[in-house]
């Protein structure tokens, strides 16, 4: 019998696996799997689980929110030969799931998973010891999705988001930092940048190009440059929402490999999550690194 490593955080989303779990478990097993189910205590402990539990198994599923995808993902990274990975989405945004098309019900993306087939996709090296599946991130705004509590994200969903965001603008901060590419040099102020590998960032679809690849080995990287007035940051809002004329405080552009070098700590976050306080970054596209599936 082919063997199942299933981990999911029940708090994600409302708590709304409770709802489908019988279901979930039952397609898996009609589906030929013996399955071993783990229930998130905190965080980092799907990290420890997989990486601990799931080598030699035939397929880890996991389901949760980006945070859950990411440390799952972390685990897998650390196994030689990862299994299957697949992703039953439950969080408030599910930026990842969008791109991958994934179903929002959770019994049907279970029977995805039995039905569908493996699909390679990148993954983000982050310095030494951390991975990201879509966005590693710095800068205004960053902060609002790890300080935002679960609670506060199950209460209001998307919107908890839009609300922490709109208090980050009474405090941007920027940061002196050079950015070094195989073939560029950029060296500014920077009140944010995001490296990602998705076409949802937030829960918006308008950030980043909706022709990306999530197995080119290039990530799409925006740098936002300090605005000197407060129409300029209107003017940079506008750009990237309203996709209106191009803008000299906004650096689009594409590559495998980066690194960020900054004069004081800059906070980052991954896929959602903290991801530590650093001066030097190094960000390393791993093409094809995990196979999860999809229909």
């Amino acid at each position: 019998m082919k063997q199942m490593l299933f981990v999911f955080n029940p708090r994600s989303g409302k708590a709304q696996i409770k709802n489908h779990l019988l279901s979930i478990l039952d397609t898996f097993v009609k589906g030929g799997y013996e399955i071993q189910v783990h229930v998130t205590q905190k965080t980092k402990d799907a990290v420890n689980v997989v990486k601990e539990r799931a080598a030699g198994k035939d397929l880890v599923v996991c389901s949760g929110g980006d945070g859950t995808l990411n440390e799952t993902i972390c685990g897998l990274m650390q196994l030689k030969d990862p299994p299957l990975l697949g992703y039953i989405p439950a969080g408030s945004t599910n930026d990842f799931a969008t791109s991958l098309g994934l179903p929002s019900n959770m019994s049907k993306a279970a029977r995805e998973i039995m039905e569908g087939t493996p699909y390679p996709i990148d993954i983000g090296h982050f310095c030494e010891d951390r991975y990201f599946v879509y966005i590693a991130a710095f800068g205004a705004f960053t902060e609002v999705s790890y300080m935002t509590p679960q609670e506060k994200k199950n209460m209001l969903g998307h919107q908890a988001y839009m609300l922490e965001g709109v208090k980050s603008l009474l405090s941007v901060k920027p940061y002196h930092m050079k950015v070094e590419t195989s073939d560029m040099v950029i060296e500014d102020d920077f009140i944010f940048g995001m490296i990602t590998n998705t076409i949802s960032v937030g829960g918006f679809k308008g950030l980043v190009p909706q022709s990306v690849a999530l197995n080119d080995g290039m990530f799409e990287v925006l740098l936002i440059r300090m605005p000197k007035t407060p129409l300029d940051l209107s003017n940079i809002i506008s750009y990237m929402f309203l996709k209106e004329e191009q803008n000299e405080y906004v650096h689009k552009f594409k590559t495998s490999k980066l690194t960020l070098f900054s004069e004081e700590p800059v906070d980052w976050v991954l896929d959602g999550e903290f991801g530590g306080t650093r001066t030097e970054v190094t960000i390393e596209n791993l093409q094809n690194r995990i196979n999860i599936i999809k229909i």
